[in-house]
């Protein structure tokens, strides 16, 4: 890890429920977090988190005046909050529900009731986003590296860089969809691409085949960014020749593994 600690984090809470609000305080608590403020609504907790500016936001999916995706998009539409990192600690399991938090760059999602260590593990993925320890990709040169970001979602595209420029990426292009890579790649050389699965025109196992098939940088080595659980399609993808896959939430830590893996081998 970088300079911060778990113990410095500044945490705001957002939970209704004052049963689980004390659950989630005495667990940080006891990870040695103090500065925690709760609020029971997401209304009170827009309207002052740019006072709190908190290093996290942790929230409910249901608020009695609105929802988890409602406080995490106002984030992303805050200059301010705009990059601050977000939890989700809900029971609910829709993939519709759930999608559009995980789209807007969330740090974590944990289940209603949650363990310990499972918040524990997403406290150090939220110091990891905030200052990552780059030790070991310091044989990379991370900031000549042309890295294109590829993914139908402005809210993603956002996130990803967000993580990327974190890690010391500094050359980052972005296209909205597939036949948009497509373009790009015909008319300049990257060293990375990194892609969304399920996109409009051409998605993320067209634009791979494509890339390997027949553009005129065929050895690009490809990350997809993907939610999808389906196994079969997740393997028809492996197929087409993507170099690594990396979940949404997508983690700093994962994000330097795969980055690492996949130059080591291209």
């Amino acid at each position: 890890m970088g300079d911060v600690a778990i113990k410095d984090l500044r945490i705001c809470v957002v939970e209704p429920s004052r049963t689980q609000a004390k659950i989630i305080e005495s667990v940080l608590k006891d990870l040695n977090v103090s500065n925690i403020t709760t609020f029971n609504g997401g209304i009170e907790a827009i309207d002052n988190l740019e006072s709190c500016y908190p290093d996290l936001v942790i929230s409910s999916m249901y608020l009695p005046d609105m929802t988890g995706t409602d406080i995490i998009l106002s984030m992303r539409d805050t200059e301010s909050l705009e990059a601050v990192p977000f939890m989700l600690i809900s029971s609910e399991t829709s993939f519709a529900m759930l999608e559009p938090i995980r789209q807007a760059g969330v740090i974590a999602i944990l289940p209603k009731p949650f363990k310990s260590q499972d918040l524990k593990k997403a406290l150090y993925s939220t110091v990891d986003f905030i200052s990552p320890d780059l030790s070991d990709l310091a044989d990379i040169d991370m900031d000549e590296l042309e890295v294109l970001v590829v993914d139908d979602s402005n809210l993603a595209r956002k996130h990803i860089i967000r993580v990327l420029k974190n890690v010391g990426v500094e050359h980052i292009h972005q296209a909205k969809n597939g036949k948009d890579a497509v373009n790009q790649i015909n008319n300049q050389f990257f060293d990375l691409v990194v892609t969304d699965y399920n996109m409009p025109e051409m998605d993320g196992e067209m634009l791979t085949r494509y890339i390997r098939e027949e553009s005129s940088q065929s050895s690009i080595p490809i990350i997809m960014v993907t939610s999808e659980g389906d196994k079969q399609r997740l393997a028809a993808v492996q197929q087409a020749g993507i170099s690594g896959i990396c979940d949404k939430p997508f983690e700093t830590a994962n994000v330097k593994i795969l980055i690492r893996n996949v130059l080591a081998s291209s």
